[in-house]
C-alpha cells in the first residue's frame, strides 16, 4: 500500500510539474528549433548594399532622407509626404484599405518595415530597388502629385547644400526657359507639355536630380529594420534541447499557434525566414475589393519593371550591368505570375491591418478563416488548399501572430 501511494504521489507530482512548466514540458526537437532559430532575428543577415544607389548607405544621405521623407512641400498640393501613407507610429503603414494622398489609392500601404532586404517593392514587385518604388508616389495624382522639375526647385530651395554635398551641383533652375516650375511626364497637361518642350539634355538633368531624390529616400528606409518581439525573446530562452528556460515568455495557446504555424497551418510555405516573407509572389485566391478593378499581380509587374528607365539597368542607376542579378534572372513566365501578389512580412501584422493589398480582409481572423477554406482564385493558378484548423487551432495560431509584434 505504502508503495502504491508513493507511485501515485509521485504522479502527482510529475502531472503538476508538467502543469506548471516544469522538465515535463514538451520540448521542440532538434529539427524544429533549427526552424525556429532561422525565424529568430537573430538569423537577420546584415543588409546587401545597393550597388544601384551610391549613398544607399550613407548616413548624411539618410539624414537628407528623413528630413524629405517627413517635408509635405514635396507634394502637388503641399499637405502629402511619405509619411501620410507610412507612418512610424504605425509600423510604417496606415491602418486603411486605401491610402489616401492627394486622392484614394486603391493599394494598401504595405510596411517599410525591413524592406530593404527584398529585391522587389510593392506588391506586384514593379520596382527592383527602393529609390526607384519612392519615385512612384512623387509623380502619382493620387499620391503626392508633383513631377520632375518641381521636385529639382524644391530641392534647391530648401536643401541644396545638402543635396550638392551628395551629388553634383544641382543644374541653373533660375532660367525657367529650360526648367519650368512644373515639368514631367505626368498626367497634368499643361506639365506634361512643359516636359515635351524641354530639351533631351535638360530633362536628362531633371530625371537625374529625380533619381537622386529617390536616392536619398531609400537610404533613409534603409534604416528601417524590424527590431525584437516578444517570439524572439521565446527563441532565445530556449536551451540546447528545446525547453523554454526562466520565466514563461509565450502562453500555452501561443506556443501551440506556433506549433500550428509550422506545421499543419503551412504558414511557412510562403512566411519564412527571419522577417517572416520568401520576398516571392503568390496567387491566394485573394477576394476582389468592392469598387475596385482586379488587381493582375505579378504579370503586370514583370512588364513595370522591365520597362522602368529608374530600374538596376538604367542610365540612373549607379550599378555595373552584371550586378543586376535579380533583374536580369527574375521569373517571367510562370502560372503563378497572374494574380501573383508579393507575400508581406508578418513582423507587427497584428498591428498593421487592414489586409492584402486592397485591404480585403479588417481582422486577423478574416485572413485565417480564408486560408483555412482555401478560397477561390478569380483569376489564374490558386495555391490553396484548405487547412481544416478547429475553431480553437485558428484561434492560436492568431494568438501566435501577435507575439510577432516587436516591443518597445
Amino acid at each position: 500500500m505504502r508503495a502504491g501511494r508513493w507511485l501515485i504521489g509521485v504522479m502527482v507530482l510529475g502531472w503538476l510539474a508538467a502543469c506548471a512548466g516544469g522538465p515535463a514540458t514538451p520540448t521542440w526537437s532538434a529539427d524544429e528549433l533549427r526552424v525556429l532559430h532561422s525565424l529568430s532575428l537573430d538569423a537577420l543577415k546584415p543588409l546587401s548594399p545597393d550597388p544601384s544607389n551610391v549613398v544607399a548607405d550613407n548616413p548624411t544621405a539618410a539624414a537628407l532622407g528623413e528630413r524629405i521623407y517627413f517635408d509635405t512641400r514635396f507634394s502637388g498640393n503641399g499637405a502629402v509626404s511619405c509619411a501620410s501613407c507610412h507612418m512610424p507610429e504605425r509600423h510604417f503603414t496606415d491602418g486603411r484599405a486605401f491610402g489616401v494622398g492627394m486622392g484614394t489609392i486603391p493599394l494598401n500601404a504595405m510596411s517599410l518595415v525591413g524592406a530593404a532586404y527584398s529585391p522587389w517593392q510593392t506588391w506586384n514587385g514593379k520596382n527592383d530597388s527602393q529609390w526607384s518604388q519612392a519615385l512612384i508616389p512623387l509623380e502619382n495624382p493620387l499620391e503626392h502629385g508633383g513631377n520632375r522639375t518641381l521636385y529639382a526647385h524644391l530641392l534647391a530651395e530648401h536643401y541644396r547644400a545638402e543635396y550638392e554635398a551628395l551629388f553634383d551641383p544641382l543644374p541653373d533652375l533660375a532660367d525657367s526657359s529650360r526648367f519650368p516650375r512644373n515639368a514631367g511626364p505626368v498626367d497634368s497637361p499643361a506639365a506634361s507639355a512643359a516636359w515635351e518642350r524641354m530639351a533631351p539634355a535638360d530633362r536628362d538633368a531633371a530625371n537625374r536630380v529625380f533619381a537622386n531624390l529617390g536616392k536619398v529616400l531609400a537610404a533613409y528606409e534603409r534604416t528601417i529594420v524590424p527590431q525584437p518581439a516578444r517570439f524572439d525573446r521565446y527563441v532565445a530562452s530556449l536551451d540546447a534541447d528545446g525547453r523554454p528556460q526562466g520565466e514563461a515568455v509565450l502562453s500555452a495557446d501561443e506556443v501551440a499557434g506556433l506549433r500550428i504555424f509550422m506545421g499543419k497551418g503551412q504558414c511557412m510555405n510562403c512566411h519564412n525566414g527571419p522577417r517572416f516573407t520568401n520576398d516571392a509572389f503568390h496567387n491566394t485566391a485573394i477576394p476582389g475589393a468592392p469598387d475596385v478593378p482586379i488587381q493582375r499581380g505579378r504579370i503586370d509587374g514583370v512588364v513595370r519593371v522591365q520597362a522602368d528607365p529608374f530600374n538596376c539597368l538604367g542610365a540612373y542607376s549607379d550599378a555595373d550591368p552584371d550586378e543586376c542579378t535579380a533583374l536580369r534572372f527574375m521569373v517571367t513566365e510562370s502560372d503563378t505570375l497572374l494574380g501573383g501578389m508579393k507575400t508581406p512580412t508578418l513582423r507587427n501584422v497584428a498591428e498593421t491591418g487592414p489586409y492584402m493589398h486592397t485591404g480585403q480582409f479588417a481582422t486577423l481572423a478574416e485572413v485565417i478563416q480564408h486560408y483555412n477554406s482555401g478560397g477561390f482564385a478569380i483569376q489564374g493558378h490558386n495555391e490553396l488548399t484548405p487547412l481544416a484548423l478547429t475553431d480553437e487551432e485558428a484561434a492560436q495560431l492568431e494568438a501566435f501572430l501577435h507575439t510577432l509584434t516587436e516591443e518597445e
